[in-house]
């Protein structure tokens, strides 16, 4: 492969309420907030899983049973982004970037289901 895996996984989820969503997840299964960005609607929490954290986005509504991204880090985002690409995989719109921290590129499979591959820009943020 052209590119490597970075050896951690965000898993991302859709919830109605943020705070919320961050007071089920510390309260019912003792996880720790990682950092919550209410002006973007995003936050992070260590699973208890090694190198396996849980992404909260807030959204205006959530499918029905849920459902969740898979977040892969990776070294080089525009390396993987450009082997799949190169193998007809279909990506959702250009990379995204939000400076300092991190580089986002979503991607589908052949059913339609969500995976996501992270580049960090930043030591302090996994992914």
């Amino acid at each position: 492969m052209a590119f490597e895996y970075k050896g951690d996984l965000t898993c991302a989820m859709g919830v109605k309420d943020l705070k919320a969503g961050l007071a089920w997840l510390k309260e019912m299964l003792n996880f720790e907030v990682m950092y919550h960005m209410e002006e973007m609607g995003w936050a992070e929490v260590h699973s208890a899983v090694a190198k396996v954290t849980i992404g909260l986005s807030q959204v205006e509504q959530v499918k029905t049973g849920g459902g969740a991204t898979l977040v892969f880090g990776v070294l080089d985002i525009d390396a993987a982004r450009a082997e799949l690409e190169g193998k007809g995989v279909r990506f959702d719109g250009e990379t995204m970037v939000i400076e300092g921290m991190v580089k986002l590129a979503t991607f589908f499979d052949p059913d339609g289901n969500t995976f996501m591959f992270s580049q960090s820009l930043s030591d302090e943020i996994p992914g």
